[in-house]
């Protein structure tokens, strides 16, 4: 009888430890890929969407000053007495923001959240290439264009605040998940050596 109980005690430590090593491996590999999806978002936030939210701010927040200031709700018609301000604001400030945008996104477009490059940050490149020719003739001292042939996407913006936006509440999520789960790991561990000193 006895050494049927010890088979017994045995298979069933055999079978206890299987399962824990099934759990330890389940819940590594599921930190795991939690992990490397909060070094995707992190990428994501710190090389695109990040830079191109903070570029983007300047930029509206640098176009409503310069609007404020000529006391108008919109930058066209740019009239003859505007011509001057308008071209020292579009080569000193709004230019240098587009130019740091469009390099973000033709050099980082790997990091894109959607599977498609989203139109509106086509739209905006073809926007600032479209000011770039305005801009050499202006550097040529021809006026007579003042503004890009192709406008401005007005979904740019929403865009960048949305994917920035749900980024950064993707981050937040992972890492609380994470430090939680390293907290419990640290507290059980914490438990158990304890209990082993009584």
């Amino acid at each position: 009888m006895l050494p049927y109980t010890l088979q017994n005690a045995a298979i069933l430590t055999i079978v206890l430890a299987f399962a824990g090593y099934l759990v330890t491996f389940a819940s590594n590999r599921m930190m795991a890929r939690r992990a490397d999806m909060l070094r995707l978002v992190n990428q994501r936030l710190n090389e695109f969407y990040g830079p191109l939210y903070v570029a983007t701010l300047a930029g509206n927040i640098a176009y409503r000053t310069l609007l404020k200031k000529q006391g108008k709700t919109q930058c066209h018609p740019v009239t003859d007495a505007e011509v001057k301000e308008w071209v020292l604001w579009m080569t000193t400030i709004f230019m240098p923001l587009n130019d740091v945008r469009e390099k973000i996104i033709i050099e980082n477009a790997h990091l894109i959240v959607e599977e498609q490059m989203p139109q509106c940050l086509l739209d905006f490149v073809t926007h600032v290439v479209g000011y770039k020719a305005v801009v050499a003739k202006w550097a040529d001292g021809d006026y007579t264009e003042r503004r890009s042939t192709i406008g401005w996407p007005p979904e740019f913006d929403r865009y960048v605040e949305r994917s920035y936006a749900a980024l950064k509440a993707e981050q937040t999520r992972l890492i609380r998940t994470r430090a939680w789960w390293i907290y419990n790991r640290f507290r059980q561990r914490n438990n158990h050596s304890n209990h082993q000193r009584k």
